[in-house]
């Protein structure tokens, strides 16, 4: 072999097989196709790298995935406390209400700060909504789902039953059903299971996924905001009571006090009569109309008879020394603050002489009293309203 074929000749490679070395000739490119090969992969990732770029830009340029509008069917879709726009986006398209978050949220900065003031609560939507249609319907507070129902003060629960059951989708025997099991609803354990007083009276605004559970569990919350309001664990403390005493006493205020004035006298009388029986004529009963009806089960506000104030039952102040076992109606919180903070005074009685006005007045002995019994006596001879 000549030199010159020997510098032509392949280089040989080692590779081990079987464990034994052996010499493999390593084949070439002819030299021009091997820069063809390297120029084509130069120009193929340069085209690659260009054309995502270009796709990089159109993405980012181009308006997001939006519905045409207007929209079919229906969506409830509630905004809950805290959610950011961003948050409510993001439900909207899980939903199937709008196509993408970021229509969304490019039609909410739109809207400006009114997309910031979304309020919370229950919203009726369709699905495939434009996204500005969208943020129109949250942006306005009149499109929030409401069931406004108002329960004034002065109820038993059985008059709260029977209104709910006439303003909600919910049958009477339904909410019976969850006290039944009070432990659902929250009521404090000095309640000892019975919602007495304790479903608050107030307006409520329920929305459309409420039960009557949830309902009645609300009413419990309200009484407990107003309880922790007014102090109520504390000022029993203060007063030598239980919190379940001076819930009995707020209800006995609502039943007896129709004047912002008087609620804190009345407390004061019911006060002084179990605390210093015999005083002035008494002797440590309350001698209470409202709490006969309650215990006959009858409109509080029904005139007694002298066979009424007979009837024994614990609930009668007539002949039951001291408070009732609990509260006879749901008191406000006016009612709950004046149990807490009566008025000073050594009052043993009060009479209202007025029931068209509710002006009553108040005795620190039986004379005094019978006084004004007189008053309020010659009063009904005149007037229908007795």
């Amino acid at each position: 072999m000549s030199e010159i074929d020997q510098q032509a000749e392949t280089p040989e490679e080692e590779y081990y097989e079987g464990g034994a070395r052996r010499r493999k000739k390593r084949r070439s490119l002819p030299g021009c196709l091997a820069v063809l090969v390297a120029l084509a992969i130069v120009v193929g990732g340069l085209y690659f790298a260009v054309s995502k770029g270009v796709d990089l830009i159109r993405d980012q340029f181009a308006d997001p995935e939006d519905f045409a509008g207007p929209g079919r069917g229906k969506v409830v879709f509630e905004v809950q406390e805290g959610d950011s726009v961003a948050e409510m986006g993001r439900g909207l398209k899980n939903a199937g209400v709008v196509a993408s978050v970021q229509a969304f949220l490019n039609a909410a900065t739109a809207e400006g700060e009114a997309a910031n003031a979304i309020q919370v609560g229950f919203y009726q939507m369709k699905k495939q909504m434009a996204a500005a249609d969208a943020v129109d319907v949250l942006v306005d507070p009149e499109n929030i789902l409401r069931n406004s129902v108002t329960v004034p003060e002065g109820l038993r629960v059985d008059d709260i039953i029977e209104v709910l059951a006439k303003e909600t989708d919910f049958s009477a025997a339904q909410y019976r059903k969850v006290l039944d099991n009070p432990a659902k609803i929250g009521l404090p354990d000095y309640a000892e299971g019975n919602a007495e007083g304790y479903l608050f009276p107030s307006t409520y605004d329920f929305g459309p996924k409420e039960t009557p559970t949830s309902i009645l569990r609300t009413m419990v919350e309200r009484w407990q905001q107003a309880a922790d309001e007014n102090d109520l664990e504390g000022a029993a403390a203060e007063l030598g009571y239980t919190p379940h005493e001076l819930m009995t006493v707020a209800s006995l205020i609502e039943a007896e006090a129709s004047r912002e004035e008087d609620r804190g006298k009345v407390a004061r009388v019911i006060y002084n009569r179990i605390e210093n029986p015999g005083t002035a004529g008494t002797v440590g009963l309350l001698q209470i109309d409202a709490t006969i009806n309650y215990a006959l089960d009858r409109d509080l506000g029904f005139a007694i008879s002298p066979e009424d104030r007979a009837f024994e039952s614990p609930y009668n102040t007539y002949v039951s020394e001291g408070l009732p076992p609990g509260p006879i109606e749901a008191p406000g919180d006016a009612a709950i603050a004046a149990a807490g903070n009566p008025t000073a005074g050594d009052w043993y009685y009060y009479v209202t002489v007025n029931l068209r006005t509710g002006e009553t007045k108040f005795a620190e002995t039986y004379d005094e009293f019978l006084t004004y019994d007189a008053e309020f006596e010659a009063y009904c001879e005149t007037s229908d309203a007795c």
